[in-house]
């Protein structure tokens, strides 16, 4: 138990003695003192006052002296309006120092979770997007192990349908045979790569057939579409031109100074505009040269955001209805049939379709390993969707019986979740075939078949954020005894400073590519310092690697998984900054200095905890020291990677300043220096245990 839990029970069972009241332990809020009041921990009286009848004054004052009295750790305490702050003894930080960790502050019951991650299409190589999901999931999954859960980390790899069939299609028809063994090109050895190239190739080939019925629907020529269909198309032309003029009015409404002076100031920070996320206090965080205090910038920045919201409103409102018409005119280009022959072709068990299809998905696997391996991610099961598309069909009979869904006219079933302020979804086509969501509940499944889990976590982007209500609804009212246990950790998408990433557009950063960039650019910036030249080169291409990876996984950590991120390459790299590289730099100092000191891996150091006195920097890195069980269980019971993340920041900061203002190796006692090098290894410990857990190496030498 810590100290807040502590003192958070005894002011519980305190109350009916102090107040004549109970009180539940939740209504108990007990935080660390900020850093401009005297103390240590604080008690947050405001919210007690109903059961103390008692101003917040009074009311702290009496607790303030039970636990002086009651408590042998607390000396002394003050008010600050409903706020009491109490000071603890300096024995007990330096007889924590000096013993360790207190015990877990996770109160869970242990559990077994099935963690999906990665999920990956067998078409294209894995892009930035995929590491986010992958660098996320394998940290939540690491969390919840430290916090003495049993995980499974589960991939579910999307290995057929129409996306699949483009590959295969376009290497039939341009491929000459090509092999990741015979191909001259030499990304394309790198199986992912080649399959990737050839999802390209049709990609292109359709737009070259997709112009001209582009062209014809814009003409209102409506050749070769059903009725229905035709209908559809003049539809969504009609409300298309009704909102042009009004996405022109509202570009009308922009002060073109005031627009262009925002973009000459703030580039990169359009993209969180346009999504709502730009706040001034993001702005000097990002640019330091720039004045925390300038109103007239900030009263900009907001009335640009005012300005851009019905914009961006409209803008994707006429982008959704162009897609539907794109969606159209594909499915009557000559090659997009042919995909979807060769996809019914898969469905019925061709033989030389199957056999192109397991020869293809091959190379894309030894790829898939490659950059899992370089990325530092693994998976205990995989799942694949050509064993799973046809699950769950049984279940929707089960269902059918039991009218939780019911059928259509023309066949098709669906499920009515109007009352539960969602609609109807349909989970059985009328020839019968699956939907995803039909799939999905059939391989939930057999998730709880295989492991009997206690959670089934989806690590998935927020576009699929109904998807997996729908999906966890329609489980618990088919009763299953897995339903409640269904989690989507929905995360936000990764836009780059150019803004969002897109396919068509060739903005997609890959995943590999950018690897090798952040290892080359860890080599750049560690060269230039000119502290490695004893190094081999093993070790400096480890190095290299260590920092590059690092200062990756940690840029995307670092952000609450549910907003969207601006990716930017160069300010992760920084050594000094919110990165991981500073935070490697200063594991690496520590394991420097007790090499100097000529230490073992555990320091030996019997201490006086009375007579010891602290130095307030001492104090400061012991209390955050402290905080590395609680942040942890936080992190696990708000599934938030970045709370430890931010943590490990926090460390390396205070551990700094404790290397500045207090002597180590020069200390003026030898009790100072073995007091001074313990906290040394312990924060290098716990750099190294945070760091661990969520996939990231820390280096020896820096």
């Amino acid at each position: 138990m810590n100290i807040f839990q502590e003192i958070q029970q005894q002011v519980q069972q305190a109350f009916p003695a102090l107040f004549g009241s109970e009180v539940e332990l939740n209504k108990i809020t007990i935080n660390e003192t900020p850093k401009e009041f005297s103390g240590d921990i604080t008690l947050v009286v405001f919210p007690l006052l109903k059961l103390t009848k008692k101003n917040p004054e009074e009311s702290a004052k009496t607790i303030g002296e039970y636990l002086v009295a009651n408590n042998k750790n607390i000396v002394a305490y003050n008010i600050i309006k409903g706020f009491l702050n109490l000071e603890m003894n300096h024995a007990y930080w330096v007889d924590f120092a000096i013993n360790g960790q207190q015990p877990s502050s996770d109160t869970q019951q242990k559990e077994k979770i099935l963690i999906e991650y990665s999920s990956p299409n067998t078409n294209k190589p894995l892009h930035l997007g995929h590491v986010r999901n992958n660098v996320l999931g394998f940290a939540l999954a690491g969390i919840y192990k430290a916090n003495g859960h049993e995980v499974i980390k589960a991939n579910l790899i999307n290995d057929r349908g129409i996306h699949i069939c483009k590959s295969m299609l376009a290497w039939q028809k341009f491929g000459n045979g090509e092999t990741p063994e015979s191909t001259n090109d030499i990304k394309c050895k790198k199986g992912d790569h080649l399959v990737g190239k050839y999802y390209v190739s049709f990609e292109k080939e359709l737009q070259i057939q997709l112009k001209p019925i582009k062209i014809d629907i814009e003409k209102r020529i409506f050749s070769d579409f059903s009725k229905k269909e035709q209908e559809l198309l003049i539809i969504t032309l009609d409300k298309i031109e009704e909102l042009e003029p009004k996405l022109l009015a509202e570009w009308d409404k922009m002060d073109p100074v005031k627009s262009a002076t925002f973009r000459g100031y703030y580039e990169e920070l359009i993209v969180l505009a346009k999504n709502g996320e730009l706040k001034w206090k993001d702005i000097p965080k990002k640019y330091g040269d720039i004045d925390q205090n300038d109103k007239v910038l900030e009263k900009q920045v907001l009335e640009i955001q005012k300005l851009l919201k019905p914009l961006i409103e409209i803008e994707n409102k006429i982008d959704e209805l162009r897609d539907k018409i794109i969606d159209a005119a594909k499915s009557k280009t000559a090659i997009m049939k042919e995909a979807q022959e060769m996809l019914l072709k898969w469905e019925n068990g061709d033989a030389a379709t199957i056999e192109l299809w397991k020869t293809m998905n091959s190379w894309v696997y030894a790829g898939f390993e490659v950059t899992y391996k370089n990325l530092g991610v693994d998976f205990d099961k995989f799942y694949y969707e050509s064993d799973t598309y046809l699950l769950g069909k049984d279940i929707v009979e089960e269902g059918l019986q039991n009218n939780v869904f019911f059928k259509k006219e023309d066949g098709s079933v669906w499920i009515d979740l109007t009352a539960d302020g969602l609609d109807q979804k349909i989970v059985l086509r009328a020839d019968g075939t699956s939907v995803y969501i039909t799939q999905d509940i059939g391989t939930a499944d057999l998730k709880y078949k295989d492991f009997k889990m206690d959670q089934s976590i989806y690590v998935v982007g927020n576009e699929q954020d109904y998807h997996f209500k729908v999906l966890k609804l329609i489980l618990q009212k088919l009763g299953k005894p897995y339903a409640n246990g269904i989690q989507h950790f929905s995360y936000g998408m990764v836009d780059l400073p150019s803004g969002k990433m897109k396919s068509r557009e060739g903005t997609v950063v890959d995943a590999d590519d950018l690897i090798d960039d952040m290892i080359a650019s860890a080599k750049e910036q560690t060269e230039a310092l000119g502290k490695i030249d004893d190094f081999t080169e093993e070790e400096k291409t480890a190095l290299f690697k260590t920092i590059g990876l690092g200062a990756l996984k940690f840029f995307l950590l670092r952000v609450d998984p549910k907003k969207r991120i601006l990716f930017d390459p160069k300010e992760s790299i920084d050594l000094h900054g919110y990165t991981g590289p500073f935070v490697q730099y200063t594991y690496a100092r520590t394991r420097s200095i007790l090499r100097k000191a000529s230490r073992q891996s555990t320091v030996d150091c019997r201490l006086s905890t009375v007579n010891y006195m602290l130095h307030p920097t001492e104090k400061e890195l012991i209390k955050t020291l402290y905080k590395y069980p609680i942040v942890l269980a936080d992190s696990c019971r708000e599934m938030n990677p970045a709370k430890l993340i931010d943590y490990s920041y926090e460390v390396a900061k205070t551990y700094n300043k404790f290397y500045n203002d207090c002597s180590i190796l020069a200390a003026e006692t030898e009790e100072e220096k073995h007091f001074r090098l313990l906290l040394t290894e312990q924060t290098g410990n716990i750099i190294k245990q945070s760091f661990a857990i969520v996939g990231i190496d820390v280096p020896e030498r820096m």
